[in-house]
């Protein structure tokens, strides 16, 4: 049983078990996720009928720093409640999934999610590997979105505005029968935060 944890955009969680998902819950306001973290993962711990949770995914993003380290802050909070492990997972890798699966997308196209300040955070996929993961064919960067045409020079682009955890967590389950590691356990920020912690003061003669 997994469940996995996602604030790249909204606030997204679901368990997933052997068949299939068992419980999800989620809302795309992209504010306000320390507000509804936790009344979704009680929604949806609830919704899996006693059944133990034995690992928890994080959506790791790309994502803003203060959304995106509430979700994962919450999936490490349950799985060292539990003692049960983290499986750090790329946020646009669920999108991908649901592309290539539901919406049968073929050949290379674009995953495209919002980084705010008129820039949109950009990661391309061609596929499938063996085990079924969405293979990345160029690492995610940002680029304004004035420039986005010209950027993916006519390559599909998918935007999405909404996450599914239950795709994040059908990857993150492929990827522990295969044995992989998609992500480490450094989050994938857009942009530094804005506020820094203060120098020393400066010493003022008299």
């Amino acid at each position: 049983m997994i469940l996995a944890v996602d604030t790249s955009l909204g606030t997204a969680v679901a368990t997933v078990g052997d068949d299939g998902v068992r419980a999800e819950a989620s809302t795309a306001d992209p504010l306000g996720h320390a507000e509804v973290i936790g009344d979704l993962l009680q929604r949806v711990i609830d919704g899996t009928d006693d059944a133990p949770v034995t690992q928890v995914v994080a959506g790791m993003g790309p994502g803003p720093f203060t959304g995106l380290r509430i979700g994962i802050a919450a999936a490490r909070a349950f799985a060292l409640g539990r003692g049960i492990p983290v499986l750090p997972v790329p946020s646009h890798f669920a999108p991908a999934l649901r592309a290539i699966e539901a919406d049968a997308v073929t050949g290379r196209f674009a995953i495209v999610t919002d980084a705010r300040r008129r820039e949109v955070a950009v990661t391309v996929f061609d596929g499938t590997d063996a085990d079924g993961i969405p293979h990345v064919a160029a690492d995610t960067v940002l680029v304004p979105r004035a420039d986005l045409g010209s950027a993916l020079e006519g390559l599909r682009a998918i935007e999405v505005s909404t996450l599914s955890a239950a795709d994040l967590a059908t990857v993150a389950a492929r990827a522990l029968r295969a044995g992989r590691q998609l992500a480490d356990d450094e989050p994938l920020y857009m942009r530094h935060p804005d506020v820094t912690v203060p120098g020393a003061p400066k010493k003022v003669g008299l």
